[in-house]
Parts: C-alpha cells; structure tokens; sequence
C-alpha cells in the first residue's frame, strides 16, 4: 500500500537509461555521434555560424533578405557578423499570439590572442593570449592548443585560418613549471597558480638567419607571411582563438557520455538547431536564437544585450506586412522561450557544492532551473509558476524525463543565461539544458540520454 502510495505522489529523478530498449539506445547513440561530429568541426562561434548555415540551406531555410513578403511555413534565417544567427519558420497563427523562442549561445570560454601578440624571448616564440569567459588558467597549460581565426588585412581582404585539427598539423601548447622547482607556485591559492599572463602560446623555436635580433620570430612571420600572405600588422585586425585540439569522444566503457570541448553551450545550440531543421509546420513562429558573448555578459553588437534580435522580429513583422507602433512590444509580452543554456551537473567527487535534492544529475534527462543568478537569486529572472506548469505539461504529454534544479548551493556561487534579456522584454521564459560535468573545463562531459533528451525537448515545444 505504502509503495503505491509512495509511487504515486513522490517526485523521484529516476536514470533514463533504465527505461531505454535497444532501438530508443540506437538513435541516442546515432544522434550522439552526429552531434560529436558538428562539435568536431565547430568549436568556435564563427565556424558554429558557418555549418548552421550549411545545414539550414540543406533543409530549406533562406535569408530573410531574400524575401520580400512572409507567410505561414516560411523558413528563414539572419546571421549578424558571421558570430550570431537567428533561425525561424512562420506559425499559422496570428504573430501578435507570441514567438516561441529557444535561445542558446555558441561562444565558449577560451584564450584569444591579443592585438599585439607576437614576442620572442631566448630564442623561443609566442603568441600572448587574453582569456575569454570564466576558466580555471591552470587548465590551459600543458595540453594540446589548436589556432582557429580570421585575419582581415586593411584592404578587406579576409582569411579563416585553422591549425592543430589536423593529424598532420602541428599543435600548440602553453608550458607549466616542473614540480621539481615549483615549491613557491604550490604554495599559491589555486586561482593565482597560473597568471593571465604567463598564458603565453609556444609557437617555434627555430631562427630564420644567423645574425640579428628576434630571429626567430622572424621566421614565423616569415612561415605566417607564405602561407597567408601577411604581415605583423594583419594580426592587429584579427580574431584568434586558441582552443583545445582534443577530439569529441565517448566516454566510458559504456559509451554512455560525451567528452568535448565546449558544450557549454554547443550542447543546447545543436539540438535546438537539429529539432527545428526537422519542423515543417507550426502554429505559433517559431524562432531559434544561437547568440555570441553569453560568456562575457552577452554584451556588443552580437551579443542578446544589443538590438540585432529586435531588429531581426521587427524584420519578420514588416514582410508579414503586419507591423505597426508597440506591436513588437506585444509580440514578445505573449511569447514563451527556452533559455537552452547548461546546467551544473552532479559530481560525487565534489558533492559539497550541491544540494542534492535540487540538482541536475547525468542521465536523468533535460534540466530546468526556475532562476539562475547568485545568492538572493540577484541577477535572474525566476520564471512564474503558470509557466513552469506549462512547460511541465509539454515535457509529460511528450513523455519526457525532465528534473527541476538549481546551480549549486545558495551560498556557494551562482551564474546566468540570457534568459533574463528576453525576459525583459516580457516573454515567459525559463532556463532548460542539458547537466554538465567539469563546466568551462577544457574538456566538458555530458551525458548521451540527455542529450538526445533536449533535442526531444525542443521539439515538442516548438510543436506545442
């Protein structure tokens, strides 16, 4: 009696593989291996930008551009400076009903190169490196860098550059103190181990000539100069990103998780994008948003923080040939949104961080967090509970294992999505990604059955 009682109202987070037949662990497992294989090839935001046009154009979306006027089953799609991009396909109802807007980020931490980045020391050169979001630096040494990028010389002339993805490229690496002749760096707190700036790229060793000064950067301009057709000065208007050269894989005698290199938030960015390239019709717009700068504050022009957005729904409201004053304004007020963005994922290694009973654990399907923020919920935007009931509702008719959780303890930390930019704006809104291991680490873990979960997820709300 107990049991069934106990069954009944208990709100238990059960594994997702428990229920899985070999058919259901097949397309996980195959939609896994698609999902590795996009993360293989975009590990930057502007290259994440490239293969979503790629695979938008294969499925029948166009640049809004193209269109002069808008109707319902339109698939369209604008890119803002090769570094954000917005997707949608035009509902059957009414837009003034509201968008359903899922919202995830491309951009993942990592270390730029600064303006100014090239310096031989002792016959050595490097590169200088400006870390880009929230990292631990002492993860960024001694493991194997790849240099991806563009370089734009004055003249407008522009070049994509990618080294150390490549088997037969060389890698790049940034060198640590051996432990031998480290007893004063050991004594150091663990975040002031490593200094921003003694990130520093080893980037060649051998001399161009016998005679005079910085030889041997000499010779890597000299390499750089052959093989891009630039100058010292070129490197001043570029964009280059050191990133892990490390593969995606999977993890476990199992093979049940994904290890990789930014799936914060490359994860929630690729399964919204492959759950809307299989839509064909829907009643309220739906719309996809795969947003740069989320890691620094979603701040500039290609940031959620800057009107780009805005611009993009009033577009669509101009060639549905339905605009007028405040109308934008009323289409975002009845809008719901996704903000796909990670959440903590459970380790037992470091369990003092948590609470157990509201966290997001690894196979145990997609993670809902009413509100992020810090401390007293400071900076969140803390979704209503009519709309966290709605999203419930989508999830259980869809059969869908979900578990509503916070990012850590209240005290310990904190963090934030873009969720409460559209928020603002007057949407409902709640954050719901998939759990992560080792967040803004080099190497990020993640569980295949969530995974595939949020694909399944963002689906049925785009449907709903």
């Amino acid at each position: 009696m107990s049991e069934e009682l106990s069954k009944k109202l208990f709100n238990k987070k059960e594994n997702g593989w428990k229920a899985v037949d070999s058919n259901e662990k097949q397309k996980i497992f195959d939609f896994s291996n698609g999902y590795m294989e996009f993360l293989n090839k975009a590990k930057t935001e502007r290259e994440f930008v490239k293969h979503a046009r790629e695979l938008a154009d294969k499925n029948g979306f166009k640049d809004i551009m193209e269109f002069d006027t808008l109707k319902p089953g339109d698939k369209i799609y604008f890119i803002n400076r090769n570094k954000s991009m917005y997707l949608a396909i035009i509902g059957t109802e009414s837009i003034d009903k509201g968008l359903h807007i899922i919202g995830s980020h491309v951009d993942s931490p990592r270390l730029d190169l600064k303006p100014n980045p090239l310096y031989e020391d002792t016959e050595m050169a490097y590169f200088k490196t400006h870390y880009y979001g929230g990292i631990k630096k002492y993860q960024w040494t001694t493991i194997p860098l790849s240099i991806h990028g563009t370089i734009v010389k004055a003249n407008g002339e522009k070049m994509d550059i990618c080294i150390g993805e490549d088997e037969n490229d060389p890698i790049f690496t940034i060198t640590d103190l051996l432990p031998h002749l480290a007893q004063e760096q050991m004594e150091k707190k663990l975040k002031n181990g490593i200094d921003g700036e003694d990130l520093n790229l080893l980037i060649g060793s051998i001399p161009y000539g016998e005679k005079g000064e910085s030889q041997v950067k000499l010779n890597i301009l000299n390499i750089l100069n052959q093989k891009y057709g630039i100058t010292e000065v070129d490197l001043t208007s570029s964009e280059i990103e050191l990133v892990p050269a490390f593969k995606a894989r999977s993890l476990g005698l199992d093979e049940s998780m994904v290890a990789a290199y930014g799936q914060d938030d490359k994860v929630c960015a690729y399964t919204s994008l492959a759950a809307m390239m299989e839509l064909e019709s829907v009643k309220n717009t739906a719309v996809c948003i795969l947003s740069d700068k989320e890691e620094i504050g979603s701040m500039g022009n290609t940031g959620m923080e800057s009107h780009m957005f805005d611009f993009f729904i009033s577009e669509i409201l101009n060639k549905l040939e339905v605009n007028k004053p405040n109308l934008l304004d009323k289409v975002f007020c009845f809008s719901k949104m996704l903000s796909s963005d990670v959440d903590a994922g459970f380790d037992p290694i470091y369990a003092s961080v948590s609470d157990k009973t509201n966290a997001g654990f690894l196979g145990k399907g997609i993670s809902l967090n009413k509100y992020t923020g810090a401390r007293g919920k400071s900076g969140a935007s803390d979704a209503n509970a009519e709309y966290v009931a709605w999203v419930r509702n989508v999830l259980e008719n869809s059969d869908i294992k979900y578990q509503i959780a916070e990012l850590g303890k209240v005290d310990v930390g904190g963090g934030g999505t873009i969720a409460y930019i559209i928020a603002n704006k007057g949407a409902d809104v709640i954050d719901c990604g998939v759990p992560v291991l080792s967040m803004h680490a080099p190497y990020e873990v993640t569980s295949k059955y969530d995974v595939y979960s949020a694909y399944r997820t963002y689906k049925s709300f785009w449907n709903a």
